[in-house]
C-alpha cells in the first residue's frame, strides 16, 4: 500500500476504530465489575456468621480484592455506599501470595487465577466468604461469577460454605444460577 493521503486515512480510521473497540471493551468491563463490586458488598448481608466473626458492632465489614487497581478502585467506590448488617465496608487490595487476616470476605479475578488455588487452600476451612470469577471447571470459591448472555450470574458451592462455618441464606440461593451440595 502507498504512503499517500489514502493510505494514512485509512490507518487513521483504523486506528480510531480499534481505540473504541477498546474503550467499549474497558466500558464493559467496567459495568461488569461494578455490578460484581456490588453483589460482593452484598452478599455479606446472606451469610449467617459464627458468633464473634464480625467484631464488636460499628466495626467495617472488610472485603480483600486480589484484583488490578482498577478493579480494586471499582470495589472501593460501591463499598463507600454500602454495608452490611449495618457496618461500613471496607475493601484492601491483596498481594499476589498474601494470605489475608482480618477480612470477611475475599474477591479473586479472573486476571488472578494462577494465585487463586493457593489463596482458596489457604482460607479452608475459615470463615471467610470466598468469591471468585474463574473457569466453573477449577478450583473456585463459594461464589463463582459467570456470565450468561451477557448478564452476571453466579454459582454456589454449599460444601465450601458449611466446612467454613458459613451459612448462606434460602434467598441468596434462591438467585443463584447453580448450587452444588444443596440436599
Amino acid at each position: 500500500m502507498a504512503n499517500g493521503p489514502l493510505a494514512r486515512r485509512t490507518l487513521l480510521i483504523a486506528t480510531l476504530a480499534c481505540a473504541a473497540a477498546a474503550r467499549a471493551g474497558d466500558d464493559d468491563a467496567l459495568v461488569e465489575y461494578q455490578v460484581k463490586a456490588a453483589f460482593v458488598c452484598k452478599f455479606g448481608n446472606y451469610i449467617d456468621w459464627p458468633p464473634q466473626v464480625l467484631g464488636a458492632a460499628g466495626e467495617p465489614f472488610r472485603i480483600g480484592v486480589l484484583a488490578s487497581e482498577a478493579v480494586v478502585e471499582e470495589f472501593r467506590r460501591t463499598a463507600a455506599v454500602s454495608s452490611v448488617a449495618g457496618r461500613p465496608v471496607e475493601v484492601r487490595r491483596l498481594a499476589r501470595g498474601e494470605v489475608p487476616e482480618g477480612v470477611h470476605a475475599v474477591f479473586v479475578s479472573r486476571s488472578m487465577a494462577a494465585q487463586a488455588p493457593g489463596l482458596l487452600t489457604a482460607l479452608s476451612g475459615r470463615p471467610v466468604l470466598t468469591v471468585t470469577e474463574l473457569d466453573p471447571g477449577a478450583a473456585t470459591g463459594m461464589i463463582n461469577f459467570v456470565v450468561v448472555d451477557d448478564k452476571v450470574r453466579f454459582d454456589i458451592l454449599l460444601p465450601l460454605s458449611t466446612q467454613s462455618g458459613l451459612k448462606i441464606s434460602v434467598r441468596l440461593l434462591g438467585v443463584a444460577r447453580r448450587v452444588e451440595g444443596r440436599s
